[in-house]
């Protein structure tokens, strides 16, 4: 099977307006998230990661776009900088990863059918692919959580299928009044930054950012990482509800180590989903002990990032592949004491060590889960 390397990456979040800026605050253990009182977006004050005005990025060429498009549109470009692949070329593909997209406009324009039209995610990533003179139809996957981890599979597969040599792969989404309401009305908010497999965990915390992989077939435009493998699986279970057996994760698991051809013993660390609901931390623990992935090292970032929604599996998979490249395991923050049945090695402090391969897992509503491997080329 033909190999799929990481060009170039960037983040677009609360901790900075480029990957560098990020890493570099993740490893001083710096948050994202911070308390916030705006009665537009919720009657009661609210944690959250959110990109303040001053940090949006404008370049808007004459044309009027919305934020979580300028978001993505500063994403790729950021990322383009720093690769040889050109986004013009027929042999690109363009990938936008959301689950609400421009939704907020609800709250702000009259009902319409042009409204509708404007909301649609095909018609934001029409506008991107204009922006950047790109010369083929964009793919848009929008698959509640795991959007970030399924845009991924999906831009090497197509790579895979030679019909591709390379693939942008963005995602973004922005917290509004809608998004935050909905999951408020679930109870599923915490009262105060979400803690990943603790005990004491009581919900999400939310986040907007925005996240570009570009990945390709050619090894001259390497990082020095690869994809070595990907797979998605679902639950079947409920609407909102995981699993609660941890067997169709751990599915995915396996069938993505099988493929990079991998067994639990070659995995260095996870990052996982670690939403720091109850019943998805505790899903997560099953299926990584059914994995036999009991004692690898596990974190979660939502504790720095929030939940970001469609561009969660981009920008902690872009954090992965940095954590490879420099040997380095973040912390869990707000992590103090075991709150899973199942006793995984959730990471407390920052590990230096060798480091070649690393999982990413990702969970969402209607029961979907991903799992990729990336690995040192």
């Amino acid at each position: 099977m033909k190999n799929i390397f990481v060009s170039s990456d960037n983040i677009l979040s609360a901790l900075g307006l480029n990957t560098a800026q990020n890493f570099a605050q993740l490893k001083a253990a710096v948050s994202g998230i911070k308390k916030h009182s705006n009665a537009q977006m919720s009657d009661l004050p609210f944690y959250a990661s959110l990109l303040e005005k001053s940090e949006e990025p404008i370049n808007s060429n004459g044309k009027k776009y919305t934020k979580f498009e300028k978001m993505l549109i500063a994403s790729i470009a950021g990322a383009l900088k720093d690769s040889a692949v050109d986004i013009t070329d027929k042999k690109t593909l363009l990938i936008i990863s959301t689950t609400k997209g421009n939704i907020s406009l609800l709250e702000t324009e009259k009902n319409s059918n042009a409204l509708n039209e404007r909301m649609a995610l095909h018609s934001s990533a029409k506008l991107i692919a204009e922006y950047f003179n790109h010369k083929n139809e964009p793919i848009v996957i929008s698959n509640a959580c795991i959007s970030g981890l399924v845009a991924i599979i999906t831009g090497a597969r197509m790579i895979q299928s030679g019909e591709f040599e390379n693939a942008v792969i963005a995602g973004a989404d922005v917290i509004s009044k809608f998004v935050l309401s909905g999951f408020q009305s679930f109870q599923a908010i915490s009262e105060q930054p979400c803690r990943p497999f603790d005990k004491d965990r009581n919900g999400i915390t939310l986040g907007e950012a925005a996240g570009t992989i570009i990945i390709t077939s050619n090894k001259k435009k390497s990082n020095g990482i690869k994809i070595a493998g990907g797979s998605t699986s679902n639950d079947a279970n409920h609407i909102s509800g995981p699993s609660r057996t941890g067997q169709e994760l751990s599915f995915a698991i396996n069938n993505a180590m099988k493929e990079a051809k991998l067994s639990a013993n070659d995995i260095d660390f996870i990052s996982a989903h670690g939403t720091a609901t109850i019943y998805n931390d505790e899903m997560e623990a099953n299926a990584i002990t059914l994995s036999g992935l009991e004692n690898v090292p596990v974190n979660s970032l939502k504790g720095y990032y929030g939940h970001t929604l469609g561009a969660a599996g981009l920008i902690e998979s872009i954090v992965s592949i940095h954590s490879l490249k420099n040997n380095i395991i973040l912390p869990t923050i707000g992590f103090r004491q075991p709150g899973v049945t199942k006793p995984i090695n959730i990471t407390t402090e920052i590990i230096n060590e060798p480091i070649k391969n690393c999982l990413k897992t990702a969970s969402g509503f209607g029961g979907c889960n991903a799992a990729v491997i990336f690995s040192k080329a």
